[in-house]
């Protein structure tokens, strides 16, 4: 089964980058309150806060997409509700990562960028189609009629009661079981005396 090795990879590398995340955005904090740098007259201690708050929202958000992950590969079954919207928003996050990175900082941040986003779609793909089939499977019984419930009960209805009273509906109507009592049958001429 190549689904619960690709979950496992999936988690370990998000909760990977959660901690580098949130260690370089801190270093980078602490070096621009240390250095009292400015960018265009902002507050050195502004820039700093900020960046240590950044480091530490998206590292929680990818430690947990690799919760997310984690959970995935314990339970074997495909993520539901909140935890697939936060694997496809991480999806998202690696690709813009990964074009901001092409320009940045060189192929090798983009390849890695993209490498994680495979494998993000690829634990989402794979558990697409286990989740499908077992939504899909039909339970096992008999072909019944439209209200779900297996017509075997051996009785053959053609309007709902079988007429074997004697009942008829046509114009030569009988009401007895055998066409005699009070109902009305044809009159037929009586017979033709015979001469002794």
């Amino acid at each position: 089964m190549v689904r619960r090795p690709v979950a496992w990879v999936v988690a370990l590398v998000l909760f990977a980058e959660a901690l580098g995340i949130a260690a370089v955005n801190w270093f980078l904090g602490v070096v621009v309150d240390r250095q009292d740098m400015s960018l265009a007259g902002l507050d050195p201690h502004m820039m700093s806060v900020s960046s240590k708050i950044g480091g530490v929202v998206f590292g929680l958000y990818f430690a947990l997409c690799g919760l997310v992950a984690l959970l995935v590969a314990l339970r074997d079954r495909a993520p539901a509700g909140l935890g697939r919207v936060l694997l496809i928003s991480a999806a998202v996050v690696h690709g813009l990562l990964g074009a901001f990175a092409w320009g940045l900082i060189g192929w090798t941040a983009f390849l890695a960028m993209v490498v994680v986003l495979g494998l993000i779609v690829l634990l989402l793909m794979t558990y697409d189609g286990r989740s499908g089939e077992s939504a899909g499977t039909a339970p096992e019984g008999g072909t019944g009629g439209t209200d779900g419930q297996d017509r075997t009960d051996g009785q053959d209805r053609t309007d709902g009661q079988d007429r074997t009273d004697g009942h008829t509906d046509g114009p030569g109507r009988t009401d007895g079981p055998s066409g005699t009592g009070s109902g009305r049958s044809p009159v037929t001429p009586p017979a033709a005396p015979t001469a002794p």
